[in-house]
């Protein structure tokens, strides 16, 4: 008998849940899976993009140096700016300053900030 491990895109939760995850994780970082299943779920499936923007950008500013929500919020910016066609110039700023700190140390933020870079690049044709 084989397993096949099989990959499902989170749902995005209601808007006052996904805050209650993102700011618990911020606060403990043993919740980060939870808050990472939560902000991809928005940032997938809410259509709300002021909302799905605001957590990302609360949490690539406010989540501590080497913490994989750092990477993932450039991410999901990235993929805010695919779905909805626009970043706030914050938002943008925070893209490229992740992606930055992720190419100078990838433990301080991972790479999937320079996915997300890429994607806002392409998507808002920036740069």
């Amino acid at each position: 008998m084989h397993s096949h491990l099989r990959f499902e895109n989170p749902p995005a939760l209601p808007h006052d849940v996904v805050a209650a995850i993102l700011e618990q994780a911020l606060r403990d970082r043993s919740q980060e899976y939870e808050a990472a299943e939560a902000l991809v779920g928005s940032a997938l499936n809410d259509d709300d993009q002021e909302f799905v923007e605001h957590w990302c950008v609360q949490v690539g500013t406010r989540a501590v140096p080497g913490s994989p929500l750092l990477g993932l919020a450039g991410l999901c910016l990235g993929h805010t700016a695919r779905r909805f066609g626009r970043l706030s110039n914050d938002a943008v700023e925070l893209v490229k300053s992740l992606a930055a700190r992720a190419e100078t140390d990838p433990t301080d933020v991972d790479g999937r900030a320079l996915d997300g870079y890429d994607d806002v690049r392409d998507y808002l044709h920036l740069w």
